[in-house]
């Protein structure tokens, strides 16, 4: 678990969602209040999200991004060779840290240990230390209401804020439609 922040992915019939908070921590002070943790890469045709440190975030971005650009965008070979180089590389294997990405089709939750996880439901996702409030929201939003995607993410988002010390709820979203 990462004291760093909450990141959560939803992917459903219609749309593809990530969500982020925007507290940046460092011990127990809150330096930044609305800092942006989730992007689109390869021509906004994917979605990824960050927990971990600010410096590494922009390193493992910009680098799975370069694997998605060799492997034209196709997720799930990028998801793979980019686990083994980070897995391999000596200096990324350090870095505490963890990546949730996500496309029309799939979801992946990603680690310098060479995880590469979809979840069961191939529907929901979350990492950082809010990760597991703001997924349990989304279990129960998504088995008892009808709300649309974004929706969902969001207000899942607001419950790990009101809960987790180093999740705000500034909440920012991405989106890709079907």
């Amino acid at each position: 678990m990462f004291e760093a922040t909450t990141i959560l992915a939803f992917r459903g019939d219609n749309h593809a969602v990530i969500g982020g908070d925007g507290q940046v921590t460092f011990g127990d002070t809150v330096l930044k209040g609305n800092a942006t943790k989730i992007r689109t890469l390869y021509e906004g045709e994917i979605l990824a999200g960050f927990a971990g440190s600010t410096a590494d975030a922009f390193n493992l971005f910009d680098m799975f991004e370069g694997i998605l650009n060799e492997k034209r965008g196709d997720l799930l070979k990028s998801v793979v060779e980019f686990s083994k180089m980070w897995r391999k590389d000596k200096h990324l294997r350090q870095l505490e840290a963890m990546m949730l990405v996500l496309n029309k089709e799939h979801i992946f939750i990603l680690s310098g240990t060479g995880d590469v996880v979809e979840p069961e439901d191939g529907e929901i996702a979350a990492i950082g230390s809010g990760g597991n409030y703001a997924l349990s929201a989304a279990r129960a939003l998504r088995r008892h209401a009808n709300l649309s995607a974004d929706k969902l993410v969001k207000e899942s988002l607001l419950i790990a804020g009101e809960l987790c010390i180093y999740t705000n709820t500034n909440i920012k979203l991405l989106e890709l439609k079907k």
